[in-house]
């Protein structure tokens, strides 16, 4: 009995050593680069381990291979349980796109060890990810409470709020995250563009100036100050910051959209052009460059190139065009087409019912072209009731108007209402 135990002893310690040297050649292979050749050793065990396994899974992991990575990663947690080789297993899975197996991993490790807030944190991310805010600002609360210095702590908690649309609780965390650290950039973006859209005009500046001290080429906030300096006017503070973000920012119509309204505004048509000739072959959707090239053409008295123009931004644009009408309407009045003028500004008015200078024109040049006056008083009316406060000098016009057709049409013996 003793000679059979001492045997299987001695097989034993044989074949752990064998086994042990077979991994010495494996991990000397890999650590040369002969992955192939590690692979085909591990292959040639006949009785896979918790080990060999795992040993295969980094070799996979390591070449980018986590679809093999993670069939292994399995294979090694039938063997037993092991922290670490969960904790890559959940990290693979991520690669993959599984989060919510990697969430169910975290949440079982948590579950053991609720101390370990890197966990924890990794955990409140993918909770945001899915788009489960309420867990993700439970975890992050949590993480604030631990650890009051940590800046990232309350800007995650600031996202989480943002996904259930509490404007107030997010802006208050990513203030808390400024103050923490006044060069976390992704929170300046984020309270200036809050700011922005609450039309707080001091705090957006504000942010948006401290970002661009700290990042001057952020697309994302040079397109925020360049909208304040075309709201305020302020084109030519404006052109600087477009020419840059136009070099810099090659795939975005954005800023040669912006060149081309800024130098339109300026009275430099022949830049403007320029850039609006360049819009419309890089973006064939959008029509508002035709619509530009119509007003410069129309500036420029060039009733037939305008006409063009209009006439393809009706065609393209989808989405309201009273603006093109209107142009396109223009260009007939000015070449002595008033039918054709007066077809348009009413096509510009339906487009767009607050379009008081439509409805105006309208009214003007029916008024002028038809004998029957009905049509323009009509019209006249009309504009008196939607849009009397809008235009002094227009509804002096319009009402003086409304006056003499009435006392035409007594005189000829008929009331008008």
């Amino acid at each position: 009995m003793k000679k059979k135990i001492l045997v299987l002893l001695l097989f034993v310690i044989v074949k752990v050593e064998a086994q042990s040297s077979t991994f010495t050649v494996i991990d000397s292979l890999f650590e040369k680069g002969r992955y192939q050749l590690a692979l085909m050793e591990l292959e040639k065990i006949k009785t896979p381990s918790f080990l060999s396994n795992y040993k295969t899974a980094i070799i996979y992991e390591s070449i980018d291979n986590y679809k093999r990575t993670v069939e292994y990663l399995e294979r090694v947690l039938v063997f037993k349980e092991d922290k670490k080789a969960s904790l890559k297993l959940a990290k693979n899975y991520q690669r993959l796109k599984k989060t919510n197996k990697s969430i169910e991993i975290y949440e079982e490790i948590l579950a053991k060890d609720s101390l370990n807030l890197v966990l924890k944190y990794q955990l409140g991310k993918l909770y945001l990810l899915k788009r489960k805010p309420k867990k993700a600002i439970q975890v992050f609360k949590d993480l604030v409470q631990k650890d009051s210095l940590n800046a990232n702590y309350s800007y995650q908690l600031g996202l989480g709020y943002s996904l259930k649309n509490d404007r107030n609780r997010m802006i208050n965390s990513f203030l808390d995250t400024h103050s923490k650290d006044a060069t976390h950039l992704k929170v300046i973006i984020r309270l200036a563009t809050s700011f922005n859209k609450l039309k707080e005009l001091d705090s957006t500046t504000i942010f948006v100036d401290k970002g661009l001290m700290i990042d001057k080429n952020n697309i994302n906030l040079n397109k925020l100050k360049i909208n304040q300096f075309y709201r305020d006017k302020k084109y030519s503070e404006a052109i600087p910051l477009l020419l840059n973000l136009d070099s810099i920012d090659k795939k975005s119509t954005y800023a040669i959209s912006m060149l081309g309204r800024v130098y339109y505004n300026i009275d430099s048509l022949k830049l403007a052009k320029k850039q609006f000739v360049k819009l419309k072959y890089k973006d064939r959707e959008d029509y508002k460059p035709y619509t530009y090239l119509g007003h410069i053409a129309l500036k420029e008295k060039n009733y037939k190139t305008a006409s063009i123009n209009y006439s393809m931004a009706t065609f393209i644009g989808k989405d309201r065009r009273d603006e093109e009408y209107y142009g396109l309407a223009t260009t007939y009045f000015e070449t002595k087409k008033p039918k054709l003028a007066i077809f348009n500004f009413d096509k510009a008015y339906k487009e767009n019912y607050k379009n008081y200078k439509a409805l105006f024109q309208l009214a003007k040049i029916s008024d002028d072209y038809y004998k029957d006056k009905k049509i323009g008083y009509t019209h006249y009316l009309k504009y008196i009731e939607r849009f009397e406060s809008k235009d002094k000098v227009m509804t002096d016009f319009v009402k003086n108007r409304i006056k003499e057709i009435k006392k035409d049409y007594f005189l000829k013996g008929e009331n008008l209402e």
